[in-house]
């Protein structure tokens, strides 16, 4: 078969994405926190993208509302140029004037032209018997109970705004509550030196995280004493910390008490058997009886495993929910899309046409304008298209998940992407962005979107309801946690509960599901149980 070239046209449609279009979808999957960060970015950038202030702060008019559903987004077309004189007029270069500003100036002077001291002293109120007068109301930041009582009083402060916040200690972090102790501890500078470098190996919850041989050779110590610094600082408030293992923690606290004897350091050698609530091994190795050890494992859970979990570690942001569900008066639920983390992004419509009018068409600074504009139109319509998308989602996930929000997690249905994105006639991968990181405040609490996602488990009864895994995973907490000494059940015995309650379940995926909620197996549970009923006193 000979080869050719020949020339042919062909029609075909393909996707195109455009860096807009893929900015729309990153929108979509971004949370609250990342989305006010691209915000301020484009604000930045884009000399005709403002942010809104809020209702009833600024000059904007003209400002066009666009909403779904309980969500309201700002875009603005407009804005008036500020009218009026604020602060005054000037004499214009003409000379002409209200001479406001030269009769000010001549209020300094007397007639012979010289600076008058009792004038000074009046307008400027700098008179000695105006710094400390006698009827001057309490500050805020004085007095804070106090405010309240000259809320009526002129010249008092009003205590409507009045926040407790700018009265809250700062918070002492751990390292802050360690340097404090170090020149207690330490004497030499070049020890304490040492020590400030080991304080910067600690983790929040208290624990030494390097090591004494590298600290060593980076610093030109001997590892002898770094070790021997160590060992003081390990002396330090809170006891256990510095320590490198869980069971070093647990040994410097019985060591502060005096508790550590060799029964008691036998059981902290050991503290896999007692993971697995192996008490007859503990009892040969450490040589005590059913009564010293009970006593010995009381004296363990009084310790403090974290020694650092107490003190203020990062600042974490708290979760603010992107949708509130709420029931109805009429039935039903209200859903709407909380306006705190809705962003109001305005577009300056009325600078852009001021400015332009004097650019030259097909200019540099034209061309400029025109390209923010469009990318400002861009923006405040990607945001409102993401505000209609999740509403879309979770006005779809709360109908289909009804009974949950009505009776409990156990109705919680079998749902998954296809479902909704069928519903609301979307992708599958976007309703995937948007469940991403989005947060729902219900009636029964707070939860993420991909919570009332779960995977459906048939029935046992032909023809029965499917069950979802989240519910499932709930009733085998509840069977195991209303146990008792004498009748633990085993993970074929749950099997049994379970499929008299119209769940078909296999063993092993019973055991899946108990190992993933750190549940432990029935042996060890049958451990823990009698040693709590020996324990707790009848």
């Amino acid at each position: 078969m000979g080869l050719s070239a020949s020339l042919f046209l062909r029609q075909t449609q393909s996707l195109v994405m455009t860096p807009q279009l893929m900015q729309s979808i990153q929108l979509l999957q971004m949370t609250h926190f990342e989305l006010n960060q691209f915000i301020a970015q484009e604000v930045e950038k884009n000399p005709l993208l403002e942010i809104s202030a809020g209702e009833g702060e600024g000059s904007l008019e003209n400002a066009h509302e666009h909403g779904h559903g309980h969500d309201r987004h700002d875009h603005e077309t407009g804005h008036n140029e500020a009218s009026g004189d604020r602060y005054g007029d000037v004499s214009s270069e003409d000379g002409s004037g209200d001479g406001r500003d030269e009769k000010n100036a001549l209020d300094w002077y007397e007639g012979t032209g010289t600076i008058s001291a009792a004038k000074i002293s009046d307008d400027l109120d700098t008179g000695f018997e105006n710094v400390f007068p006698d009827d001057m109301p309490p500050r805020r930041a004085d007095a804070p109970e106090l405010a309240g009582q000259w809320k009526s009083m002129p010249g008092g402060e009003s205590g409507d705004d009045y926040d407790l916040e700018d009265f809250v200690a700062g918070h002492l972090t751990l390292r802050d509550h360690i340097q404090q102790q170090l020149p207690f501890a330490i004497g030499p500078a070049a020890d304490r030196l040492t020590a400030v470098h080991l304080l910067d190996q600690l983790d929040d919850a208290g624990y030494f995280q390097g090591d004494t041989e590298e600290i060593a050779a980076q610093l030109g110590r001997s590892s002898e004493a770094v070790e021997a610094i160590l060992q003081s600082l390990q002396l330090l408030d809170p006891p256990g910390v510095f320590a490198r293992s869980l069971g070093e923690c647990l040994a410097i606290q019985l060591r502060q008490q005096d508790r550590l004897d060799p029964a008691m350091a036998a059981l902290i050698d050991h503290l896999d058997l007692l993971a697995k609530r192996d008490f007859a091994s503990l009892r040969k190795i450490c040589g005590v009886d059913d009564e010293d050890l009970l006593d010995m494992l009381a004296e363990i859970r009084k310790l403090n495993p974290k020694p650092g979990a107490g003190f203020e570690g990062g600042h974490s942001e708290a979760i603010s929910p992107d949708i509130v569900v709420r029931p109805a008066t009429a039935g039903g639920w209200a859903i709407e899309l909380n306006p705190e983390t809705l962003p109001r992004v305005l577009v300056n419509q009325t600078y852009f046409n001021t400015v332009s009018k004097h650019c030259p068409k097909n200019g540099n600074d034209h061309n400029f304008l025109s390209e923010c504009l469009q990318n400002a139109n861009w923006l405040a319509r990607s945001l409102d298209q993401r505000a209609k998308t999740i509403m879309k989602v979770a006005t779809e996930i709360v109908r289909q998940q009804d009974a949950f929000l009505m009776h409990g997690v156990d109705h919680l249905r079998p749902l998954n992407l296809k479902t909704v994105a069928e519903a609301i006639k979307m992708h599958e991968s976007t309703v995937s962005r948007v469940t991403s990181n989005k947060y729902m405040m219900t009636p029964r609490g707070l939860f993420e979107l991909k919570y009332f996602f779960t995977v459906s488990i048939g029935s046992a009864e032909e023809g029965g309801d499917t069950h979802s895994a989240e519910a499932v995973r709930h009733r085998i907490r509840q069977l195991i946690s209303s146990e008792t000494p004498e009748a633990v059940l085993s993970d074929d015995d749950i099997v049994l509960r379970l499929k008299g309650g119209g769940v078909d379940l296999a063993r092993r995926t019973v055991a899946k599901y108990r190992e993933a909620m750190n549940i432990p197996s029935s042996v060890q549970r049958r451990r823990e149980k009698r040693a709590l009923a020996k324990l707790t006193p009848a």
